[in-house]
């Protein structure tokens, strides 16, 4: 899907998480900064961890914002035996996932599943003189885990699949920004779990047009996360999740390279960074 040419501010997220409060809170920002609905981009995995995901996704379908199909939404959509997040099995991941998938597939409703279906995989816009490409995990897969510590090879190999000059990608949960030359790789971070950086804030991204450049910010969300916990628990849903969303600790660690896990609790700090 191609938005085509944006003008003034874009609002980047992704990872709702059945998170409805963090939703309602994001869609406030956004009201308050007067940035349209189309200019809301979403990089997927609206369904996940907590509790509300038929309520999360009824609200970014009435919201009517841009969505790029996520590994949860392809999984739920086509009726998955797993979330399809790219776990190995066996690992604290895998199993911590079960609980929260087999929760959500029957509280999605059959249009839900639907509308996930026919979500695009990848979003194409420009913004002053910039080719932009969205995606959920990667330009390769959907579900691949990229982070900022990775080798360049990774960035240059994902590259060479996009004539886009700046990447936008979700699924990793944790936002940062990767030079590789004259292309940039970005993570807006999501907005239904913290980054494991010890706060219970979460993270969004916002693309301010400059002249002949794009200025990309990043942002704490706070909102009512004692809310989602205590929704969570009268569910069933009392997962280590619920505890995550306060404490802002992820349960594990199987996913990150390693210079991710040495920072761990640490609270994050992403300057603002201008792409010319």
């Amino acid at each position: 899907m191609n938005l085509g040419e944006l003008h003034g501010e874009v609002l980047i997220f992704g990872g709702n998480y059945s998170n409805l409060q963090a939703t309602l809170a994001l869609k406030a920002v956004a009201e308050q900064r007067s940035i349209p609905p189309e200019q809301v981009i979403c990089t997927g995995d609206i369904v996940a961890y907590c509790a509300e995901p038929e309520e999360t996704v009824n609200e970014v379908r009435d919201w009517g914002i841009p969505v790029v199909m996520g590994n949860c939404e392809e999984s739920l959509g086509f009726d998955a035996d797993d979330c399809g997040c790219g776990f190995a099995e066996g690992t604290a991941c895998a199993v911590l996932s079960d609980s929260w998938f087999n929760f959500s597939r029957s509280r999605v409703s059959a249009a839900n599943k639907a509308w996930m279906r026919n979500l695009p995989r990848t979003l194409s816009f420009s913004l002053a003189g910039k080719r932009f490409q969205v995606v959920h995990g990667s330009v390769s897969s959907i579900n691949r885990f990229v982070f900022a510590s990775l080798p360049e090879d990774v960035f240059r190999q994902e590259f060479s699949q996009t004539t886009a000059d700046i990447v936008i990608g979700g699924h990793a949960g944790i936002p940062f920004a990767r030079q590789c030359g004259q292309q940039y790789w970005l993570n807006g971070g999501v907005i239904g779990m913290p980054a494991n950086d010890g706060t219970a804030d979460t993270w969004y991204m916002l693309l301010t047009a400059e002249t002949n450049a794009v200025r990309a910010s990043w942002h704490r969300l706070q909102y009512e996360a004692d809310r989602t916990k205590r929704v969570m628990q009268e569910r069933g849903l009392n997962t280590a999740y619920a505890a995550a969303l306060q404490n802002g600790l992820w349960p594990s660690m199987d996913v990150l390279p390693e210079t991710e896990r040495q920072q761990q609790g640490l609270p994050l700090h992403l300057p603002p960074l201008v792409l010319s």
